[in-house]
């Protein structure tokens, strides 16, 4: 199934809810770093709270997501745009840690409970906004959910869930938000409080094939569909923007690094590709430089 979001208003749009189903991009992240299951699930959350983030935005509009926690995996980094466009990664894809107490990925465990998360958003303007708050799980759903009350104001319910399966492909991965807005009762918040309460784990949701509009409805009520539109896995590297980037080494750092190696090669952190440089061809992006 094609991965996708919704994005959706309810109860006279004093609710504002997204969801997104993203197992195709984040098993295409897996083989690409060739992550353990317990990174493929850090990761794939923030994959999934990036792409619901993302459709927050408008036009050009596009932001970036850093977890910096204390664990072994390091930082996890997404960006998303408001076309459905993700890619990330984790400084370390090799880390594996047994399961926790309740049988579980320990992504706490290796994302860390101490640090920030960080959200950069470009929105067309001279400085781009900067938000962050503390890692308050590492489990990532409530450190998303802490993340909108205390720096955007907007009360937020945020599930995000991987499902790894026993061959380390990703089974089910995807979530919602559920934004409540100004005007609602608290008879109406206390009645999505029960329903959220008594929703299932978002991953057996997304494993037993519930349409993201059935979860919404379930968690909120009848639901105004605004948008659908599918995600995609999308990198902006390419070997012109590597080009560049050699270039702005200088012309001694090339000369030394042709001098040394006699040849160059520069992976993107975001897909994995590699971008290979001859000791002609490196000689030639030397000969570029003023």
């Amino acid at each position: 199934m094609q991965d996708y979001l919704i994005r959706a208003t309810a109860l006279q749009g004093k609710v504002r809810a997204f969801a997104a189903r993203t197992n195709g991009v984040v098993d295409e992240l897996r083989r690409r770093h060739g992550m353990t299951p317990t990174t493929t699930a850090a990761l794939g959350r923030t994959i999934t709270a990036g792409v619901m983030m993302g459709a927050m935005l408008k036009g050009e509009e596009k932001l970036t997501i850093q977890v910096k926690g204390d664990g072994p995996m390091g930082q996890i980094v997404v960006d998303a745009n408001a076309a459905g466009e993700v890619r990330g990664y984790v400084d370390h894809p090799e880390v594996d840690l047994p399961l926790n107490e309740i049988g579980k990925l320990d992504v706490a465990g290796a994302v860390g409970r101490e640090g920030f998360l960080y959200v950069i958003k470009d929105l067309g303007m001279k400085e781009p906004y900067r938000g962050s708050t503390p890692i308050v799980s590492g489990e990532l759903g409530e450190d998303f959910t802490y993340y909108f009350a205390k720096s955007e104001q907007t009360p937020s319910a945020v599930a995000v869930g991987v499902l790894i399966d026993v061959d380390r492909s990703v089974k089910a991965s995807g979530g919602f938000i559920i934004q409540l807005l100004p005007g609602l009762t608290e008879e109406e918040i206390d009645t999505i409080e029960q329903a959220l309460g008594n929703l299932p784990p978002i991953t057996t949701l997304m494993d037993s094939g519930e349409s993201l509009e059935h979860i919404l409805t379930s968690a909120v009520g009848e639901i105004q569909l605004l948008e659908r539109m599918d995600i995609h896995f999308r990198c902006r590297c390419s070997r012109d923007r590597v080009e560049k980037t050699l270039i702005s080494l200088g012309k001694e750092e090339l000369t030394a690094i042709l001098e040394e190696e006699g040849k160059a090669e520069v992976v993107c952190h975001f897909c994995n590709e590699a971008y290979a440089f001859t000791d002609e061809q490196l000689a030639a992006v030397i000969d570029k430089i003023n």
